[in-house]
């Protein structure tokens, strides 16, 4: 089997794109997903995004870890509608539904991509971290000297220590000014610390929220890949009106002979 395929990236978080609109792509096949990630035996990506038909919305994103587990990915769905436009599906913006539900989109004049999140209404803030869901697991602590933090080792700690076998993205955040912070995320799914998660920068721009460390609704957040903003409206101690903005960038495409 041949497979014409497609890399984009977001802020450094990198996917490969299959159009399966056609429905031929075995996703039922765990090993091949995983193969196809590899970085060393296959084409290499944090995850596999499938673009499929969808009766009500403009298409359907199915999205797969690297290990190929399923969850929301922000960065992945900013990239999708890139990749939905290439295609011709939609042109400026876009409604289309993932794993978490229904999701708005729209094409900014820059090139980057404003993707509404869904609606978080629980926080828990415990001692020493807060603990949410962007649309997958999030826990989020505030840290000093980012830069040298042992993001991998103590992610991988809180990850499988913590939260077991359904595990958690461990964010370790460190403030900058009154409304910027430094991110480094541990994906779970991918096992490693990843240069951007779409899903981490949400969480942890609502964290700073509800914890005082921010008073603004626009904060911005400097992964290691790039830049990424996150708006909102709190209501009731609910926040809503969530949008993820930030690139989504078309890398190459090629072909892959799946034997």
């Amino acid at each position: 089997m041949i497979l014409n395929f497609y890399k984009y990236q977001g802020a450094g978080n990198d996917f490969i794109f299959l159009d399966n609109r056609n429905g031929t792509f075995p996703k039922e096949n765990k090993e091949l997903i995983v193969h196809l990630c590899d970085r060393h035996f296959g084409i290499g990506a944090d995850g596999l995004i499938l673009i499929e038909n969808h009766s009500e919305t403009d298409f359907k994103m199915v999205y797969f870890n690297a290990d190929s587990s399923q969850t929301m990915c922000g960065n992945g769905a900013r990239c999708a509608v890139a990749f939905a436009k290439k295609l011709g599906i939609i042109n400026e913006s876009a409604n289309f539904t993932a794993y978490d539900g229904p999701h708005y989109a729209e094409v900014n004049d820059d090139g980057t991509i404003s993707l509404e999140m869904i609606d978080v209404d629980q926080i828990d803030v415990l001692e020493d971290h807060v603990f949410t869901n962007t649309g997958t697991l999030h826990h989020i602590e505030v840290v000093n000297n980012l830069e040298n933090y042992p993001v991998v080792e103590l992610g991988r700690k809180i990850r499988n220590e913590v939260y077991g076998a359904e595990g958690s993205n461990v964010n370790f955040i460190e403030q900058t000014n009154a409304n910027t912070f430094l991110i480094r995320t541990y994906e779970r799914g991918v096992e490693d610390e990843t240069l951007a998660c779409g899903t981490g920068v949400t969480a942890a721009a609502i964290a700073a929220h509800k914890i005082g460390k921010t008073t603004d609704t626009v904060v911005n957040l400097h992964a290691i890949g790039g830049n990424l903003q996150v708006s909102f409206d709190v209501t009731d101690g609910i926040y809503k009106n969530v949008v993820l903005t930030g690139p989504a960038q078309f890398v190459f495409q090629g072909t892959f002979n799946v034997s």
